[in-house]
């Protein structure tokens, strides 16, 4: 049986690349939180060398990461703070900014596939934010290196990370509603899941899920004045993540039947507030043909299948790739094969073209697979 690719849009389609290592790295140690003040930086490891190893793909993981709609408080608002600091604030105001660069350093690192460096300058990041005691700093430079981690499948260390900076953003004041601290427990729900650690996952997916869906409720009659409608997006966006994410947990669980109501949820939020073009959308579109596909429901999953290449090809999709190769999986289980390698050897093209070799490999096999369904029995 032909295998379908799940993918993951928005910052998880940048980092795909990233996603296919499971470096090692050097973890980061913990600092004390809020209540236990200030500490050295010398207790941040120097991590001089992050070795990095060849291992599976993290696609399941990357979905947390695929609707990113959390802006970078931590940044914003110390450039605000920055400008209107006096001159008593000056040297607070030089810490600061420098740490602003380090961390849009270390973001463009990641960027351009280069997580060993963006882990380094992090590190560096998080010594100089203890050492102007700039709590903010610490608290998105954690955010930062959980992110990291769970990118490079260091499950355990991104765990103990994401855990620190919710103690921060909880230790401030925010609340447990607060959408960055419904993202961080998204996050926690996956690598849960990927440990097998089910009910922890389980309860996880359940309260980010339902805890959205109550807050969503509670601000509908909200005024503009009181609540933007920025604000609101970003709350149904963050609940399609959730959604997303839970779906795919569902998925790769066999449960396709709970996962196909997941994903369509997502994908009424997806397409309401990003639209049908979106990248993150067509994502969504191809993912639901897949857990359709997955119930037998060829003949439907075909016609999502159809329209997610469709929208792909108009807005140059950069994993058009793989979206053809999910469609040429429904096609040849409705046994339309002469159109099913078509669509493949396209897809293999493509492939080749991006150089992802994850895919080649796969395409490689699907198409074996269709040739030998094409053999006449002997």
């Amino acid at each position: 049986m032909a295998m379908h690719r799940i993918l993951g849009a928005g910052l998880a389609l940048r980092l795909l690349r990233v996603a296919g290592r499971r470096g090692r790295g050097c973890p980061a140690r913990l600092l004390p939180g809020p209540a236990g003040g200030r500490a050295p930086a010398a207790d941040v490891p120097p991590c001089r060398e992050a070795p990095r190893g060849l291992g599976p793909g993290l696609l399941p993981l990357l979905a947390a990461l695929a609707w990113s709609s959390r802006p970078a408080p931590a940044e914003q608002e110390q450039e605000r703070e920055r400008q209107g600091a006096g001159a008593g604030g000056a040297a607070a105001g030089d810490a600061e900014a420098e740490i602003i660069q380090l961390l849009k350093r270390a973001k463009l690192c990641i960027m351009k596939d280069e997580p060993a460096e963006a882990e380094l300058i992090l590190h560096d990041a998080l010594r100089l934010a203890y050492k102007s005691d700039n709590k903010k700093a610490i608290t998105y430079t954690y955010d930062l290196m959980a992110n990291l981690a769970f990118i490079r499948g260091q499950l355990e260390n991104a765990e103990k990370l994401f855990k620190a900076t919710m103690s921060y953003l909880l230790g401030g004041g925010m609340q447990q509603e607060d959408n960055a601290i419904i993202e961080i427990s998204v996050k926690l729900a996956t690598i849960y899941a990927a440990q097998n650690r089910q009910e922890l996952a389980l309860a996880g997916y359940e309260f980010c899920i339902s805890t959205l869906e109550e807050k969503i409720e509670r601000e509908k009659e909200l005024s503009e004045d009181t609540l933007s409608v920025e604000e609101k997006a970003n709350t149904h966006l963050l609940l399609g993540m959730c959604l997303e994410t839970y779906a795919r947990y569902l998925l790769f669980s066999k449960q396709p039947s709970q996962a196909q109501r997941m994903y369509e949820k997502a994908l009424q939020i997806a397409e309401e507030i990003l639209g049908e073009r979106h990248p993150q959308t067509i994502v969504l579109l191809s993912d639901l043909a897949t857990t359709l596909d997955a119930q037998g429901r060829s003949d439907e999953a075909c016609v999502h299948a159809q329209r997610a290449s469709d929208l792909a090809r108009q807005v140059e999709h950069p994993e058009l790739h793989v979206l053809l190769s999910n469609l040429a999986a429904v096609l040849m289980h409705r046994e339309r094969y002469a159109q099913a390698e078509e669509i493949y050897q396209e897809a293999l093209k493509r492939a080749k073209l991006k150089r992802d070799e994850v895919s080649v490999q796969r395409i490689r096999e699907e198409l074996a697979g269709l040739s030998r369904k094409r053999r006449p029995l002997s």
